[in-house]
């Protein structure tokens, strides 16, 4: 990326949302010839006279007639509704990953669980304006995004939306071209370019006033007949002299032709590539559906039908690997229309074992089967013969396969007539129905026919039924063509060939191919197509040997590749599970460790993409020895949670892991390294990393040895990461050391919201020095300091920081050596605190004289919603000065105030309280003596509140009695959910008794005894 595109902190690509016409606009056939079969379908607007361009710059009436042109070729087609917020507000990206450079765009989205990792945006209305005031607008535009995802509907809408003055309003001429236009021409000079496009320029042309405010449109790169090739193109600076078409983009991308152009390039990732990143200043991509998306295209698929919508999307939902695909649009149309027909046409008997589809090539056969009988079930006609349905079958292989294979395996995913010709297709029958529902044709520019496939998919399950049928017969190797003939020919062999060609395919072109292949032959698919495409049985005595072959093609390489992921979905769909079954019950059984082959990391890497036992939501950690994690590092990039607690890593593994965080493809947001045995060695591996690492939010470093050396490296990272949002650190032994660097980090840290530092022998020195910081720092949110060394000086320092911040909202100070003046410091800082809303004060030698404190606190501080005073002895006069406090305090909602001396008195001031509180919902008196008149107490309180939802009277000497005044006052107390008396010596026939009673009077309530 130029460095123009440096995107500055607060103005950087948070883009207005762009304003949505009442008007969609109908698909730019005639002037794009763009892809709509790729791209998710624009809607478009009712047929109606186009509303009035804005006036041109310069009142060029040529420009006037070129607007009007766009519209004229815009109008008709029904109203679907507002532009997708997809399209009107794009990803702002910093460069393509390796990921998107060297993969297939299947591998792209399951790779990163259909997620986009770039949180900054950019409105469509400000697509070619200056990031910010010092930046200059871009001249190289590159919008990127997979197949379908909606490039050219997104092209098309910005044309549309410039002709009605709408976006773009710097722009006085927008020039929109394809590569399937310029494809049609051997040689073209700048000039013929122009005019192909804006036919009103005249014998003059256009003069370069008018040209610097002009925007030519490129849209689909990955259609380019020939590659750009930038280190060998020569130089052009003549607009008149014909070039190669590829030169002459070359060039203008350069700059040696229309310098004052802006240029927009629209492409799939892979061949956007082709552009050195030092000649692009701006790239955005567009991201795919999110879920409640996929409900609302499947809504509009079937909007008569919302029972019909609500199965189809349980269906794609019940899947994972289907649904990650669903975020491509062009997918989830397909995979609803093949649903939404399988649903409206149930099988038989005979097949109804086959459906609901659950693999890739189960669906499209489904589709495969729509498209040969669909028409005549959608007129209520009878369904065609079967004969008809596999001699239809069998032409649509024969005629559009070879089209099909032969383009993937060459990279040519458009075609004109030559092509048609010089593979022998019969053009009669791409006019049928039948064709349509794969193949599409539109016109270029230069009035020529182009073909494509309407999804990349569509083209890669007919190549691949395509090679499955003519691997019977042919005597050479279907890849070359080259006479090449093997002593033993057969469909194992051929199938063999291709295993080894897509394993060696570096940008996994054939990835998805090689799935569709193996597919082919699993039972339900071959039952599908049987008499249609494939015959009954076909190739099945090959499946065991084809299962051996793909688990061979899984070498033990160093690390585990994308290739070797993508045998696993083979596998998968020739439904050979048994690998990927075998490593997942390991998984959730924790057996993980014993599975080390490479066949058993392969398994692990697919199911990190695509099982439920893995998802960030999963609380299983994965048991791995260092050589195993080193192997799936390349697929570990892309999790966004990692829990990899007790697996007693060394500092070593701590460096093949800071590679990973470092690396900019790097998508894991979550990584957990609990009880480990990493050093401070580890932890400054771990903190080169988080300099450059921009997707970490969440590090857990709890029960290691990083001590203060370590924590300095990381607390010096803190300084420049701005995405690291929480870091436990407890249990490490950093000492005052460690804190005082945290707390110089935590001066000019803007993202740390949550800070763990429990048990980590951290003194008032150390406390000093946060403390300090906290009087600055504005956005930490939570402090863990429980388990330290805190006394009574520390305190003080607590109470000022309290004093002073207003962001802080929980603060843990449990099991330190506050004491009473302690506390007593820290209550009156909560009179004056506004912010904080949770306090724990548990195990820290607290009398009643804080607890008095505290109580005189609460009367006046109204943000406070928890507060923990468990295990300090305040006694019956303390329980009794925070319950006065309960009286007019509005906003405690939980007070914990177990073992804490309380007898008969104090319970019956909380009894007292309770009858006039109304937001208390939990009481936690376990561990105190309250007996028989204290359950009483609160048995009365009981019959009148209606705020409390749990009581825990665990451990209170109540007895018989007691348990009982407390369980027949529930009969007027409609709130209570959940009441603990275990350990008060009721006795088993009694608490059977007490149980009754209320069940009786408060069936909601649960009660443990």
């Amino acid at each position: 990326m130029r460095k123009q595109e440096l995107r500055p902190g607060g103005e950087a690509g948070q883009g207005h949302a762009a304003s949505s016409p009442a008007e969609q606009v109908k698909a730019l056939v005639d002037l794009l010839a763009g892809k709509g079969g790729q791209g998710s379908q624009a809607p478009q607007p009712p047929n109606r006279t186009p509303e009035c361009p804005l006036k041109p710059h310069g009142n060029d009436l040529r420009i006037q007639r070129h607007r009007e042109a766009l519209l004229s070729r815009t109008g008709g087609g029904p109203e679907l509704g507002s532009p997708s917020p997809r399209l009107t507000s794009l990803l702002l990206v910093e460069g393509l990953t390796d990921l998107q450079l060297r993969e297939h765009d299947f591998t792209q989205v399951e790779a990163t669980r259909g997620g986009w990792c770039s949180a900054k945006t950019i409105a469509l209305d400000r697509l070619f304006l200056p990031l910010s005031r010092v930046s200059i607008p871009p001249r190289i535009s590159i919008t990127i995004g997979v197949a379908g995802v909606g490039k050219t509907t997104l092209v098309r809408n910005f044309v549309h939306l410039w002709a009605r003055g709408q976006v773009g309003k710097d722009f006085s001429l927008v020039l929109p071209l394809t590569f399937r236009d310029l494809n049609t021409h051997e040689k073209l000079s700048a000039d013929r370019l122009l005019r192909s496009v804006f036919p009103h320029a005249g014998e003059a042309g256009l003069a370069s006033t008018a040209l610097s405010k002009a925007l030519l449109v490129l849209d689909g790169l990955d259609e380019c007949k020939t590659p750009l090739d930038f280190s060998n193109t020569v130089a052009c600076t003549d607009p008149k002299k014909e070039i190669q078409v590829d030169h002459l983009i070359t060039n203008i991308i350069r700059g040696n032709l229309f310098p004052e152009v802006s240029v927009w390039i629209t492409s799939r990732p892979g061949a956007a590539g082709q552009i050195p990143g030092g000649l692009v200043d701006r790239m955005t991509e567009i991201r795919g559906f999110s879920e409640e998306e996929i409900k609302t295209c499947l809504e509009q698929m079937f909007p008569e039908d919302p029972v019909l919508t609500g199965w189809v999307l349980s269906q794609v939902q019940a899947d994972r690997a289907l649904y990650l695909m669903c975020t491509v649009p062009a997918f989830c149309r397909l995979a609803g229309a093949a649903l939404g027909h399988l649903h409206r046409h149930r099988p038989g008997p005979p097949d109804a074992e086959l459906w609901p589809p659950r693999t890739l090539c189960e669906l499209y056969s489904w589709y495969f089967r729509m498209a040969l009988g669909g028409e005549g079930q959608e007129k209520a006609k009878a369904s065609p013969r079967i004969e008809q349905l596999a001699l239809s079958g069998r032409k649509l292989v024969g005629t559009l396969g070879r089209l099909a294979f032969h383009g993937l395996v060459r990279k040519k995913y458009v075609f004109y007539e030559p092509d048609l010709k010089v593979l022998g297709v019969d053009l009669a029958l791409l006019q049928t129905a039948l064709c349509g529902r794969f193949l599409q044709r539109e016109e270029t520019l230069a009035s020529a026919a182009a073909y494509c496939f309407t999804h990349l998919s569509l083209q890669e399950f007919v190549a691949a039924a395509y090679y499955c049928s003519a691997s019977k017969r042919a005597i050479f190797d279907l890849f070359t063509e080259g006479g090449v003939s093997w002593p033993r020919l057969g469909f194992l062999t051929h199938f063999r060939s291709a295993a080894q060609r897509a394993m060696q395919a570096e940008d996994g072109r054939l990835d998805v191919f090689l799935r569709f292949l193996s597919g082919l032959l699993s039972p339900r698919v071959n039952a599908l197509l049987a008499g249609s495409l494939l015959t009954q049985g076909e190739h099945q005595g090959y499946r065991a040997q084809v299962a051996e072959l793909l688990q061979g093609c899984l070498r033990p390489d160093v690390a585990v590749c994308a290739r070797a992921v993508n045998i696993l979905h083979c596998l998968r769909e020739l439904q050979h599970i048994e690998l990927a079954r075998s490593v997942e019950g390991a998984v959730a059984s924790g057996g993980l460790a014993r599975l080390t082959s490479p066949p058993h990391r392969a398994a692990l890497a697919y199911l990190l993409q695509v099982s439920d036992v893995c998802t960030p939501e999963a609380p299983l950690p994965l048991r791995l020895g260092p050589g195993v994690l080193q192997s799936l590092l390349p697929q570990l990039l892309y999790c966004r949670s990692l829990r990899l607690d007790t697996n007693q890593f060394q500092d070593p593994v701590m460096d093949l892991l800071g590679s990973v965080l470092s690396g900019k493809d790097c998508r894991i947001q979550r990584i957990s390294l609990a009880e480990n045995q990493i050093s401070n060695k580890g932890a400054k591996a771990l903190a080169r990393s988080l300099l450059v690492n921009r997707s970490l939010t969440t590090l857990d470093l709890r029960s290691n040895s990083i001590g203060p050396q370590g924590a300095k490296a990381l607390a010096d990272a803190l300084k420049i990461n701005r995405t690291l949002a929480s870091l436990r650190f407890s249990s490490n032994s950093i000492g005052d050391g460690g804190a005082k660097a945290l707390a110089e980090a935590l001066m000019v840290n803007q993202g740390l919201k949550s800070l763990d530092l429990q048990s980590n022998s951290i003194s008032d020195p150390g406390v000093a020095a946060l403390m300090g910081a906290l009087c600055t720092n504005q956005t930490l949110l939570s402090l863990n300091l429980r388990e330290n060394s805190i006394s009574p000086e520390g305190a003080q320092d607590l109470a000022r920081a309290l004093r002073t911040n207003s962001t802080l909202r929980s603060l843990d100070l449990t099991a330190n050596l506050l004491h009473d003046q302690g506390a007593q410091a820290i209550a009156e800082a909560v009179r004056e605190n506004h912010a904080l809303t949770s306090l724990h004060l548990q195990w820290n030698f607290i009398q009643a004289g804080a607890a008095k404190a505290l109580g005189q606190a609460l009367q006046l501080n109204m943000s406070l919603t928890s507060l923990d005073l468990q295990e300090n002895a305040i006694g019956d006069e303390g329980a009794s000065a925070v319950a006065s406090a309960l009286k007019v305090n509005t906003a405690l909602t939980a007070l914990y105030l177990q073992v804490a001396s309380i007898g008969a008195l104090g319970a019956q001031a909380l009894g007292e309280a309770l009858a006039v509180n109304r937001t208390l919902e939990i009481l936690d008196l376990r561990g105190n003596t309250i007996e028989v008149a204290g359950a009483k107490a609160l048995a009365n309180a009981l019959k009148v509140n209606s705020s409390l939802r749990r009581l825990n009277l665990q451990e209170n000497s109540l007895g018989m009695e007691g348990a009982i005044c407390v369980a027949t006052a529930l009969s007027g107390n409609h709130g209570l959910r959940h009441i603990n008396l275990q350990g008060n010596h009721i006795g088993e026939s009694g608490a059977r008794m007490i149980s009754e009673a209320i069940k009786t009077n408060a069936p909601l309530c649960t009660v443990e005894m």
